[in-house]
């Protein structure tokens, strides 16, 4: 069997490595950048601690930022025009997974015209051309998006995400400052930890798993069950801060090659139909699909029990795998992840529409463990 691994051209690491962001952009002769954010990083300054770099290098740039929490296909076709009109040859994405996908969408279409309808990159689009060059500086440590070939964009028609998976997509260069992260809320913090957490396990058990991709996802584990819990209480430490940053980082790395699972099956649909942020649908999920999932990746929950500091000496793989459902629920938990759907605005009757979405969803494929409508339908049902 062949493995392919798709990564950054170059990846800085470290507080304050945003300043290296003029080294690339004079590395690729870049003219003009627009930058790619959203209101809230502008409003709070965290957007101006990279425009402030720009400024002092006297780099020309334009702003774009109507990215929206969840981003459309209207979101990227209005970010499109901004980039047309700004005459900019990079983006830089500054923000979570919804500003890096929205650039990525941008970068793709501008590059690739003839999907300008946005929804025909739905899946693995056939994109002939790399995207116009993205600088990607993530805000949250979750999503890696900054290091992955996927982004998900929002059909308002379908009411549906459309997750997209590109070699095309992937940003030039990563930036990962924990610097970006400080003023991070604690609610966000957790939920977009929970969803580096999500990536790890999911990427560490999908069928596409492999030597490599386990190394990486078990270092993530470790470095999130050690990190996570002190991020959400102390939000300015900085050792914390720095270990989330470089672990969900470490998480996109491996499953942006080898794929997820039914957690995020499950989660995209609850975002498109509900607005339920995406970290905070995974962390709800996770331990009780761990649970469906478990007979058939028994082996490996034996290694996730011991990354998430469980002592499994003495322990068949059985109490191993339900060692490992605990301490991921008993994280999520402590830094107050919800745990039932209804806290969410969900109900029985919504499930059949969700159910549908999650069956038919790109990630869902990848599960260690085959899937049915019905199955879907039982685990939402029980999580209400």
């Amino acid at each position: 069997m062949t493995h392919r691994f798709i990564l950054n051209e170059v990846s800085y690491f470290g507080p304050g490595s945003r300043r290296e962001i003029i080294t690339e952009l004079t590395r690729m002769s870049a003219r003009k950048a627009m930058i790619v954010t959203d209101p809230g990083l502008l409003k709070f300054g965290v957007a101006k601690m990279v425009t402030d770099v720009l400024d002092q290098a006297g780099f020309p740039y334009e702003i774009f930022s109507e990215v929206k929490p969840n981003p459309t296909v209207s979101n990227v076709k209005a970010g499109l025009k901004a980039f047309d009109a700004a005459q900019a040859d990079v983006l830089i994405a500054i923000g979570g997974g919804s500003a890096m996908d929205t650039a990525k969408a941008i970068g793709i279409v501008a590059r690739n015209p003839e999907f300008a309808d946005i929804v025909s990159l739905e899946g693995c689009a056939p994109t002939k051309n790399r995207c116009v060059p993205i600088i990607a500086l993530p805000t949250t440590a979750g999503t890696a998006a900054e290091t992955t070939i996927n982004y998900v964009i929002i059909d308002e028609e379908k009411q549906k995400k459309m997750v997209c998976v590109d070699p095309n997509d992937i940003p030039a260069v990563a930036i990962i400052d924990a610097e970006l992260m400080y003023s991070l809320p604690k609610s966000l913090t957790a939920a977009t930890g929970m969803d580096a957490l999500t990536h790890a396990i999911e990427g560490y058990i999908t069928k596409g798993a492999w030597e490599m991709s386990d190394m990486f996802e078990l270092e993530a584990i470790r470095m999130i069950h050690r990190h996570l819990a002190t991020a959400v209480r102390e939000p300015q430490n900085a050792e914390a801060r720095s270990g989330m940053a470089l672990a969900q980082y470490i998480a996109g790395m491996a499953f942006s090659n080898v794929g997820l699972g039914l957690v995020h099956g499950m989660a995209h649909p609850m975002g498109s139909l509900f607005d339920v942020p995406h970290g905070v649908a995974n962390a709800l999920l996770l331990p009780s699909l761990m649970e469906f999932n478990a007979p058939a990746a028994k082996s490996k929950y034996r290694e996730i029990a011991r990354a998430m500091g469980v002592n499994v000496d003495g322990l068949n793989d059985d109490e191993a795998a339900v060692a490992a459902c605990k301490a991921v629920k008993d994280l999520a938990i402590e830094v107050g992840i919800p745990q039932h759907l209804s806290e969410l605005g969900i109900s029985e009757a919504d499930i059949d529409r969700l159910a549908d979405q999650a069956l038919a969803d790109v990630c869902t494929p990848g599960n260690p463990r085959d899937v049915t409508l019905a199955d879907i339908k039982a685990l939402y049902r029980a999580l209400l």
